[in-house]
């Protein structure tokens, strides 16, 4: 698959996730496999009023190449200057977000809702791949609702209006995240379109990965809540894909040391106390499944200090070795 100067071999893409994949997030996410990253999506309006958090999220690192700067809004003109603004951090590509469901996106006519102006959808993306000097993709849905699924049509329009590649979440807008996705349009988008096609929805495991890629023939795969305090999926997936075998579940040692090394890039690039707080989110994926880990997320979601957390994480760690040996 290839976007712009982007060219990845049956590529395990991060998802853009609001909250998530941060800086420090996408940095794991790219040490343990993830062939693409993608920020949280960023308001263009926050982006065109220079308000401070959307601007935060413009901070790119060259250790995480490839990245895309995921923008979303309904207006066309702030949208294009806030692409331009997203294309001065240097991004690999620009990606437009026409798939967020939640309602305050959504009541903005943005996100998913022009999924019910298709036209509108086109006439967007046209004008952002015009005012921009790289590739610009387009992540969407399969439709506004289950009983209008119009993702065939909103594919040809998209690449008609320039776009180098297309997600698609495999599932409508009325479904937010629940059910299940439906891969069998995958195969179908790629009938009718010549660009890149990545399914996204319902990955979850190695074994998801690979079957995305045999039954669907996407180009690529795009992982996005499993990624959540288990960045490792993107390594074991591509070990799965080379061996057939089911990998070798992450050793207790190293998803603590990545918790910790996560943390710590979290300290370094925000203030002490926010950095603290919004990581508290990380720690029910890092510890899932190892025994007795109640207590010790009880202590580190009260810790205020990184090295309270590393000690009462350390010391679990320890614990685990005698309770696994």
């Amino acid at each position: 698959m290839r976007i712009g100067h982007v060219e990845v071999d049956q590529g395990i893409l991060l998802a853009p996730m609001e909250d998530v994949t941060d800086l420090p997030f996408r940095l794991i996410c790219r040490r343990y496999g993830a062939d693409i990253v993608y920020t949280e999506f960023i308001s263009s309006d926050g982006l065109v009023r220079d308000a401070r958090r959307s601007m935060e999220k413009l901070r790119l690192a060259d250790e995480e190449r490839p990245v895309a700067i995921q923008i979303f809004g309904g207006d066309i003109d702030v949208m294009v200057e806030a692409a331009r603004r997203a294309e001065e951090s240097g991004p690999d590509f620009v990606d437009i977000n026409f798939g967020c469901w939640v309602k305050n996106v959504v009541v903005r006519n943005a996100g998913a809702a022009l999924l019910k102006d298709p036209p509108q959808m086109q006439k967007l993306t046209r004008a952002i791949v015009d005012a921009c000097k790289g590739p610009v993709t387009v992540k969407t849905r399969l439709g506004w609702s289950r009983d209008n699924i119009v993702i065939l049509d909103v594919a040809r329009m998209l690449e008609d209006a320039g776009a180098a590649a297309l997600t698609v979440h495999c599932r409508t807008r009325d479904m937010g995240h629940d059910g299940e996705a439906d891969w069998t349009w995958i195969p179908r988008i790629k009938q009718v379109v010549n660009i890149p096609v990545i399914l996204n929805g319902d990955v979850k495991t190695p074994q998801d990965v690979q079957r995305a890629f045999d039954t669907t023939g996407a180009d690529a795969v795009m992982i996005g809540r499993a990624a959540i305090g288990h960045p490792f999926l993107f390594r074991r997936a591509k070990q799965y894909m080379a061996t057939g075998e089911e990998p070798a579940e992450v050793h207790h040692r190293e998803r603590i040391k990545t918790c910790l090394e996560h943390l710590a890039l979290e300290l370094a690039h925000k203030p002490q106390r926010r950095a603290i707080h919004e990581f508290r989110k990380h720690y029910g994926g890092y510890l899932k499944g190892m025994p007795h880990n109640s207590p010790v997320r009880q202590d580190v979601v009260r810790s205020e200090s990184y090295d309270e957390i590393e000690e009462r994480m350390l010391r679990y760690a320890n614990e685990l070795d005698e309770v696994m040996a």
